[in-house]
């Protein structure tokens, strides 16, 4: 088995630290050395492991692990990977849930570093980038496109070629209608449906979504 660590100790790093029982339970790949937190005291236990250090003891590590950055703050998980980045030994798999469903699996492409939940389903040609998180019941549409660094809540659905930048945050149950374009650094609030094109950096709630000020 090879040894791996969870960057992030709370609720979502104990679901990824589930993901891994559901791997291992189809076949044997990982070892849980333990959790890296930065706002988590050293020692801290959860019912999977205990907190080991943060992120510049992980980026110092001295053996080869593979590591899973289990937090949804997209902007936060790109600069957690930047830091680790400077370590060789570190490697950044993809973890798939078994259930992981794709319509046509010759016609798709993942990168790394990615984190992939129970009932996720992707349709044909679609490609994602790096360190993309799918939380429970993600539908992807057909010729979806996704970059880098994206946070999806649960029963998120994108439809057909939506073209998806990077470090964008989509609230849980919200909804993205087909061909449209998601750039960088967009929130879409829990059970808003986007219905135009977004601008970057920018919050949008409702049905239709709205550009949302916060003073």
């Amino acid at each position: 088995m090879k040894d791996i660590v969870i960057f992030g100790a709370g609720g979502l790093g104990r679901e990824v630290a589930c993901l891994i029982k559901r791997i291992n339970a189809m076949q044997l790949e990982w070892n849980l050395v333990g959790f890296y937190d930065d706002g988590i005291e050293v020692g801290t236990k959860n019912e999977y492991g205990v907190v080991l250090g943060n992120v510049h003891d992980l980026a110092s590590y001295d053996k080869e692990v593979s590591v899973a950055i289990a937090i949804g703050a997209p902007k936060t998980v790109k600069k957690i990977v930047e830091i680790l980045s400077v370590n060789e030994k570190l490697k950044f798999p993809n973890l798939i849930s078994p259930d992981f469903s794709i319509s046509d699996p010759g016609n798709y492409s993942l990168g790394y570093g990615n984190i992939i939940q129970r009932n996720c389903t992707i349709s044909c040609n679609v490609h994602m980038g790096n360190f993309n998180i799918l939380n429970t019941g993600i539908g992807l549409g057909h010729d979806a496109r996704m970059g880098d660094y994206n946070s999806f809540m649960p029963a998120v659905k994108i439809s057909g070629e939506v073209t998806i930048g990077d470090c964008n945050f989509f609230g849980v149950g919200s909804i993205v209608l087909q061909q449209l374009k998601v750039g960088n650094g967009i929130k879409l609030g829990a059970g808003s449906v986007l219905m135009r094109r977004a601008k970057d950096d920018t919050l949008y709630m409702g049905n239709p979504a709205k550009k949302i000020t916060i003073e």
